[in-house]
């Protein structure tokens, strides 16, 4: 039996709540800059309140409930997750960092010899 996802539509009340947010965010930055003369009690204290009317605003949307309900399933997964214990860490670390110093060994070695190639023995250009 094949289960299909159903995705919801914005509908206008969400579209709006969604712009209603954007003009907020906006609003906040704006009284930020036009309070300058006031203090700055004055101007952090519209940004703050207006990224927070902003942050209230878009999670009563359907956007923002998806936002919440993501970061829920997230967390749940980074729950899942089997992290490395410090000796494997060290290990892997150690193993990368030798990995790159063999590399840049092998890509000078093999920089220094094309060079004597070309330029001594094909040119003949002596340094």
């Amino acid at each position: 039996m094949a289960t299909s996802q159903v995705e919801t539509v914005s509908t206008g009340a969400d579209k709006a709540k969604l712009g209603a947010a954007i003009a907020l965010v906006i609003a906040a930055l704006a009284g930020f800059y036009l309070l300058g003369r006031q203090g700055q009690l004055a101007q952090w204290g519209a940004l703050v309140l207006g990224l927070a009317a902003a942050f209230v605003v878009f999670m009563t949307a359907e956007t923002g409930k998806q936002f919440v309900a993501f970061g829920r399933d997230s967390w749940k997964e980074v729950k899942k997750v089997v992290w490395p214990t410090r000796k494997e860490s060290v290990q892997m670390t150690l193993y990368v960092i030798g990995f790159c110093a063999v590399m840049a060994l092998f890509l000078w070695l093999t920089d220094k010899t094309l060079e004597w190639v070309f330029y001594d023995l094909i040119l003949g250009w002596k340094k």
